[in-house]
């Protein structure tokens, strides 16, 4: 951690003896790794719910965001296709992978399957109006901006970076 950040505690238990606990490769990493209990088959197409053998107590404020290990994207096609933890769960970690290649996957027992992010998330009050402001977008939805054009950035422009969140000064 920097900046005398504290860490967020946040109990484990194990639930079997081939359980291994979630790790991260680099302390700056954002996810912890999560480990399969067993070994998992996945023909092209096919879906499955892995085992990790851990439970955990996310806090309030929290939740737990399952997401996918860039490497086994890339090499093997392996996904995550669910990804919620919310704090109020006090089940087995399970992770939902999808095989999009086109040949069958073998993981190994205490394989890393994906990858678990910690992040804040908010309650909402809903406040029924009837319009919305307006903005640029508007309603445009699914494909809207496919035709805009990127900005131009031929040209430098300052930039202040004297509030950014890098600035060891901030």
């Amino acid at each position: 951690m920097k900046n005398n950040e504290q860490e967020l505690i946040i109990p484990i238990s194990s639930i079997n003896s081939d359980a291994v606990l979630p790790t991260r490769a680099h302390s700056s990493d954002a996810g912890h790794d999560l480990y399969s209990t067993e070994e998992c088959k996945l023909k092209p197409l096919e879906r499955k719910l892995v085992k990790t053998g851990v439970k955990i107590a996310i806090p309030e404020g929290f939740y737990g965001r399952v997401a996918p290990r860039s490497g086994l994207a890339l090499k093997k096609g392996i996904d995550v296709m669910a990804g919620v933890i919310d704090s109020s769960y006090r089940g087995e970690i399970g992770v939902v992978l999808i095989n999009l290649s086109s040949e069958e996957i073998v993981l190994e027992a205490k394989s890393k399957i994906a990858q678990l992010i910690i992040e804040t998330c908010y309650g909402a009050a809903w406040h029924v109006c009837d319009n919305l402001d307006d903005t640029e977008r508007s309603s445009g939805g699914f494909g809207s901006t496919d035709n805009q054009l990127p900005p131009d950035i031929s040209t430098a422009r300052p930039v202040n970076l004297g509030h950014s969140l890098g600035n060891p000064h901030h």
